[in-house]
């Protein structure tokens, strides 16, 4: 059991806060998200995973009904995401990629400020002011002007401030980029609870060890969704390779000789070391020692892996880049 599936929420199968059909945007001759499809449970927590310019922000704004699907179909909390927007909007709660706060304004008074913009006043905005500056461990800072906050701190903030009114569904846009790693487990900790607390959470990430928290991941790579699963799910894709994490002294160059073996299927760094997965299950470890060292590269360590979900990403890329080449041939 993963991390993300123990703080998977008990959820009735047929229950969906987020359903997708065919949704595309285009934006001239550009295919921006192209033909996808998916369904988010009510409570969970749903990772949108795919690198810079993979479509992850486009979908997130029509999902908000802030940008008209070009063709397709969605609903997000029962409503029509293309004829119902506004309905759509007062059952989410949105925070973008960047901090939406207003940095001349004081915490006090951009909590004030959404508050108005979601309809609550008197006793009940009070009350939900309390909680927000609470929850963001800003007590005593009520009248710091925001642009000088730190950013777990605008973080965290900006959160309470997209969840003033207590929404349902809860869209974040890549909302821990830049921000230290202490507050990105903090702020994944504030997204447990509110999905222990029903909220359905959809969450836009590049980061891996982010995706791991969640229940589900949709991986998206040019406009295309190309793979949906639990994470564990996910890795098993990868069930038919064996992967090994290698130490050398000249890692570039031991991944280029390997790389162009028959039998390797795929190679990538990480940090000082590199991965390489193979269809050779048995004696694969010492082949690829034979073939390093008769280039002279000296092998200081080699493991055999459990595969990471980057490892599981670059294969699903590296497969949906080979369909694509053929297509166009």
């Amino acid at each position: 059991m993963t991390l993300a599936d123990s703080h998977r929420p008990p959820v009735a199968e047929e229950e969906y806060a987020v359903t997708v059909s065919g949704l595309t945007r285009t934006f001239g001759s550009f295919v921006a998200v192209d033909d996808i499809s998916f369904r988010v449970k009510r409570g969970e927590v749903y990772g949108f995973l795919g690198p810079n310019g993979a479509g992850k922000s486009t979908t997130i704004r029509m999902l908000c009904g802030l940008l008209t699907p070009t063709s397709g179909a969605g609903t997000v909390g029962g409503f029509d995401i293309s004829t119902q927007p506004d309905q759509v909007k007062s059952v989410i709660g949105y925070m973008s990629q960047r901090f939406s706060l207003y940095e001349d304004l004081t915490v006090s008074q951009n909590v004030d400020f959404y508050g108005g913009v979601y309809g609550l006043d008197g006793e009940r905005l009070e009350e939900r002011k309390r909680w927000a500056i609470e929850m963001a461990g800003l007590q005593g800072k009520e009248d710091v002007l925001t642009h000088a906050l730190s950013g777990g701190w605008k973080q965290r903030l900006a959160l309470g401030c997209a969840i003033l009114h207590e929404p349902p569904i809860l869209f974040l846009d890549e909302p821990t980029g830049g921000v230290d790693p202490v507050s990105r487990r903090n702020f994944w900790d504030l997204i447990y609870d509110l999905s222990h607390k029903g909220v359905t959470v959809f969450v836009t990430t590049h980061y891996m060890d982010e995706a791991e928290h969640c229940n589900t991941i949709g991986l998206i790579y040019g406009g295309r969704l190309i793979s949906t699963g639990s994470p564990t799910e996910l890795k098993h894709q990868l069930d038919k390779f064996a992967i090994f994490e290698v130490h050398s002294d000249r890692p570039v160059d031991a991944m280029e000789l390997l790389r162009r073996q028959p039998w390797v299927a795929e190679t990538s760094i990480f940090g000082s070391a590199f991965h390489i997965s193979t269809t050779v299950l048995d004696g694969a470890e010492e082949r690829i020692r034979t073939h390093l060292a008769a280039d002279g590269i000296a092998v200081a360590r080699i493991d055999r892996i459990l595969p990471a979900l980057e490892d599981v990403f670059i294969h699903l890329i590296a497969e949906e880049d080979a369909r694509r080449g053929s297509a166009e041939h």
